[in-house]
């Protein structure tokens, strides 16, 4: 039986992560194929991007919906499509626990720093306030918490005293579209186990 190398991609805005997915696939680079990208959005440009990828596109509006009956319908579109992992691109939703726990160890995130420091928003803005010299992106499983999932692969990132916060955030994002990749890849491979908070790859 082939083993599944597919992914679903979950995205709220430009994408930017998807899209360089997207190119490593293209490339031969990463071994995989996107069965799907979802928005709660209608105007996500990630959407006019998927589009025009040829991937198949779906909408759940989470406007005037409880949290978990939207997410019910998310689940029955990633369920038809039967991925391998759901990876986060920028999805602004936060996730209830049933999602996760149905989903065990198949939700991808990409966070804008060297967790556990500086989890949730501003990330980068945090770090750069907060004066470090070395910031980076983290790419993990996600569990119930806030940035708390097992970590699978880090990108180290240097600040340096001349940077404005967007210099940072630009020198952070260019590693994450390496880093995702590199950490799907990871995980498709297979052969890899979960020891209390550590990814033995």
């Amino acid at each position: 039986m082939t083993q599944n190398r597919s992914l679903f991609i979950l995205l709220s805005g430009r994408g930017s992560n998807f899209i360089a997915i997207h190119e490593h696939i293209q490339k031969g680079e990463l071994k995989a194929t996107i069965a799907g990208v979802l928005s709660n959005l209608f105007d996500a440009p990630g959407l006019l991007k998927a589009k025009e990828f040829g991937y198949p596109v779906h909408v759940v509006a989470h406007k005037g919906m409880e949290r978990r009956a939207h997410e019910l319908e998310v689940e029955k579109i990633i369920d038809r499509a039967d991925p391998a992992f759901i990876v986060l691109a920028g999805y602004m939703r936060i996730l209830t626990a049933d999602f996760i726990r149905k989903y065990k160890h198949q939700i991808l995130n990409i966070h804008p720093a060297l967790l556990p420091s500086f989890p949730g928003v501003h990330a980068q803005k945090q770090a750069w306030d907060y004066g470090v010299k070395l910031s980076g992106c983290t790419v993990h499983f996600v569990d119930e918490g806030t940035d708390t999932g097992p970590v699978i692969l880090q990108r180290v990132v240097p600040v340096y005293d001349t940077d404005t916060v967007e210099d940072l955030e630009a020198r952070i994002l260019e590693q994450e579209h390496q880093a995702y990749s590199e950490a799907i890849d990871l995980v498709l491979r297979g052969g890899w186990r979960i020891e209390g908070r550590r990814v033995i790859l």
